[in-house]
């Protein structure tokens, strides 16, 4: 079980792992997610969202995407995406079910590598 202790430990990272749409790289930090929390399917709804079509009508998203999970006790789910926390988010992906441990995580893609914001 993962708690945001273990994620503040990831400063920086020396390796990027590349997503298999090729769209995104990610960090060690985000790898350690993926396993500990069984969520390569976060991996796989953020780089989903890495297209054209998104990035020409966002243009600012090209450079920094800031991505929100929000996890409800129903266990339901809401996957937000913006350039910053005040705005209204470009992205909003509900999600039906989720066993992600943690009520909340903040992600950073920023040109094209996805992070932890200790990783920043």
């Amino acid at each position: 079980m993962i708690n945001q202790d273990d994620l503040a430990h990831f400063t920086g990272s020396s390796t990027n792992f590349k997503h298999w749409s090729k769209k995104l790289l990610y960090t060690e930090g985000i790898q350690f997610v993926a396993e500990e929390a069984q969520a390569y399917w976060l991996i796989d709804a953020i780089a989903s969202y890495q297209t054209n079509e998104l990035l020409s009508k966002h243009p600012e998203l090209k450079e920094f995407q800031l991505w929100q999970l929000e996890v409800n006790t129903d266990k339901t789910a809401v996957l937000t995406c913006g350039v910053d926390s005040d705005c209204h988010p470009d992205v909003v992906q509900n999600i039906e079910f989720t066993d992600f441990p943690l009520q909340q995580i903040k992600l950073y893609v920023c040109q094209t590598v996805l992070m932890l914001p200790s990783e920043y």
